[in-house]
């Protein structure tokens, strides 16, 4: 499965199960994030909410690739995106470190739609 796909998944799933609209904003990365921190605090095991987590970071993937025209690039079952500048960021392991409590999709995405780097 395209992370194009587990995006558009996590778009239906909120939509219909938490009534919370996505619509590819860099603005939606707030809920995000937060959708992300209600789940850290309910501490759940990491294997329950992988895919959940998945589909957040591919969501936030695809707001950047359609903000920058980045693509996404695959290798060894990781999948990350490369910005027309050329360069990589993987917000599939952002979701995931958000979910850690150090990270998050939306600064990702100002970073790599701003073109400027972190810091």
């Amino acid at each position: 499965m395209k992370p194009v796909r587990w995006a558009a998944d996590a778009v239906a799933t909120m939509r219909e199960g938490a009534r919370v609209r996505l619509d590819y904003s860099a603005q939606s990365l707030w809920r995000v994030d937060r959708m992300i921190d209600d789940l850290r605090r309910e501490e759940p095991p990491y294997d329950a909410v992988a895919a959940v987590l998945r589909g957040f970071g591919a969501y936030a993937g695809e707001v950047i690739v359609r903000q920058t025209g980045a693509e996404w690039w695959a290798s060894g079952g990781e999948h990350w995106i490369r910005t027309p500048d050329g360069r990589l960021w993987d917000p599939i392991d952002e979701a995931r470190r958000g979910f850690a409590g150090h990270g998050s999709l939306r600064l990702l995405c100002r970073d790599a739609v701003g073109g400027g780097g972190r810091g």
